[in-house]
């Protein structure tokens, strides 16, 4: 895969339905890194964000021409569930979408804070995730962008280190830290 992020297996990341890679800031910190990354490459990429504070900037990692309405999709969920509104136990929320040329930072703004010349878009999504392998390591994705799954996830009232012994019920081979390192921060409620 090639990527013009190296080792983007620190951020949070999935692979879409057609294959194209999202990477996304665990942290305020990380958002800036990818970011300033990114614009130094002089190249263009559709980014998303929740329309409120506390999440991700996701970025499609393709040319803007090859990114699908489903690619769009499933970045949309993917940033919504790795969003606060997932902590806050929320059932939907509205992403912003925008090109990577649009955003600018000054100084003066805070860390993992950018401003936006031109929105291209909201969608209101729902948050839901499934657990799946992507590159042979445990994510949890928009269900559109796996094959198959090995459980189906939702915000939910019981902690994600709590229910860790449940989804090992159903995920025996997997160990708890990976388990952990896959899930979005908040509460999880198993589907099936």
């Amino acid at each position: 895969m090639n990527s013009p992020i190296e080792n983007y297996q620190k951020y949070k990341w999935f692979l879409t339905s057609t294959k194209k890679l999202v990477i996304g800031g665990k942290s305020a910190e990380q958002n800036d890194e990818i970011l300033k990354h990114l614009k130094s490459k002089k190249e263009d990429y559709i980014v998303m964000h929740t329309h409120a504070p506390g999440s991700p900037f996701s970025i499609i990692l393709a040319p803007i021409e090859k990114v699908s309405k489903s690619d769009l999709e499933e970045t949309a969920i993917f940033t919504a569930s790795f969003s606060r509104a997932w902590k806050l136990n929320k059932k939907k929320a509205v992403i912003d979408i925008f090109k990577l040329s649009s955003l600018s930072k000054s100084k003066l703004m805070k860390t993992g804070t950018w401003g936006v010349k031109e929105k291209l878009s909201s969608k209101t999504v729902e948050l839901a995730l499934v657990l799946t392998k992507q590159n042979n390591i445990l994510r949890a994705v928009p269900e559109k962008s796996a094959k198959s799954y090995l459980l189906k996830i939702e915000p939910g009232n019981i902690d994600k280190t709590k229910i860790i012994p449940e989804i090992q019920k159903h995920l025996p081979k997997i160990n708890k830290e990976e388990i952990l390192q896959a899930l979005p921060t908040g509460g999880i409620k198993i589907i099936k």
